[in-house]
């Protein structure tokens, strides 16, 4: 069984907050982009959802890894990369919607 610390409990808290902010950021860039259609807010929502995409799984795999016993090493290194491609993505789409 796993143990629950107050550290633990700030740790999810935070990770739920994020979670929601960043979920909160990508329905305002959708309506924005449903209300004016350009391309610079088109990529904006994407770059947005997938950024929110990265802190899941980002929230996941901390999860994960603090309940488990023994971690299968492969599938959080697997895990790690798809978060930090799916926030490179991310961000790529929101470079692109600044400056393009």
């Amino acid at each position: 069984m796993v143990t629950t610390t107050p550290t633990g409990i700030v740790l999810l808290v935070l990770r739920l907050v994020l979670f929601g902010l960043s979920l909160g950021l990508t329905l305002i860039s959708f309506r924005a982009y449903r209300t004016d259609g350009t391309t610079r807010l088109r990529y904006a929502f994407v770059g947005f959802a997938f950024v929110s995409m990265g802190v899941a799984v980002t929230s996941l795999t901390t999860q994960l890894l603090l309940s488990a016993r023994a971690p299968a090493t492969d599938l959080f290194v697997g895990l790690q990369a798809t978060g930090a491609l799916l926030f490179c993505v991310g961000f790529g789409a929101l470079y692109y919607s600044l400056y393009s």
